[in-house]
């Protein structure tokens, strides 16, 4: 069953949202070369504690613990990075994903960074990831289906040219996911159109997790001997960007950016729903 959300509970999941989109920020800022992982957990952390909210990733999760309040995730690594003693080089790419409880109600949201200088076309890999992210919040309207939301997904990175030295892999296996009272819920939300179903109607209070993930090379992955950290089969490298959205009345709401969503989604032609904390 999908959570349906009262608008009284989605503007207490705005609050916990901006508390992650200020932890991001934090840790966007603090990527140079030299900070190590562990580093950038503990600045997300003490964002997180300063605005009286706990970390939803420090937990027990399908029996197993993981250890930080982000993931962090460079360069070949899609998803699940543990933080550590791992030092960030110039040139890496980063992907930062970090969620908060506030009063009972979870946020969840991704960044992709690059350290220093990056190359030319891992630069556009980030910002194919993150396209295709604000394609897909697009659909988050009144009525349409969730498979809406994925086949613009599909449909942004499959419109790119293709980098000179790869191509565009949609990841296959991850994706995103509902959120509210809880960080992973139903439905899960595919970045690709699989088959013929059409999926859950998106009504007023639906909140989705949206997050692709895309790499230079593969669709395929493995997870590591830590239990934790996905990475590439071939060794590409991998981009991951994520926002959780509202469905309003007055249209889509982006819980974990600083202004609703407004300014990307004006590019789609959609008004992000007026902000329920002013």
């Amino acid at each position: 069953m999908v959570e349906i959300k009262t608008p009284e509970q989605i503007a207490k999941m705005r609050a916990a949202g901006l508390v992650v989109a200020e932890a991001l920020k934090a840790c966007r800022e603090a990527v140079v070369p030299g900070i190590t992982t562990q580093e950038l957990n503990d600045i997300a952390d003490k964002v997180i504690t300063d605005h009286g909210a706990t970390s939803n990733f420090r937990a027990h999760h399908g029996g197993l613990w993981f250890p930080g309040v982000i993931c962090a995730s460079v360069n070949n690594e899609i998803v699940h990075g543990i933080p550590g003693e791992r030092v960030l080089q110039e040139g890496d790419l980063i992907s930062i994903d970090c969620g908060a409880i506030l009063d009972g109600w979870h946020g969840d949201a991704a960044i992709t960074v690059g350290v220093g200088e990056v190359a030319a076309e891992h630069t556009l890999l980030s910002q194919v990831t993150e396209g295709s992210m604000w394609a897909g919040i697009a659909q988050m309207k009144k009525n349409n289906r969730l498979v809406d939301v994925s086949k613009a997904i599909e449909g942004f990175i499959r419109r790119q040219p293709l980098p000179p030295k790869g191509k565009w892999g949609i990841v296959e296996g991850y994706g995103g996911h509902g959120i509210g009272t809880a960080m992973h819920m139903e439905p899960h939300v595919l970045n690709y159109v699989a088959g013929r179903g059409k999926g859950p109607k998106l009504i007023p209070g639906t909140v989705l997790a949206i997050e692709p993930m895309v790499t230079l090379g593969t669709p395929h992955s493995a997870v590591l001997e830590d239990d934790w950290t996905v990475v590439t089969n071939d060794g590409t490298w991998a981009s991951h960007w994520e926002h959780s959205v509202a469905v309003t009345e007055q249209g889509p709401l982006v819980l974990t950016a600083f202004d609703g969503g407004r300014a990307e989604l004006a590019r789609y032609g959609v008004v992000a729903a007026p902000d329920p904390l002013g």
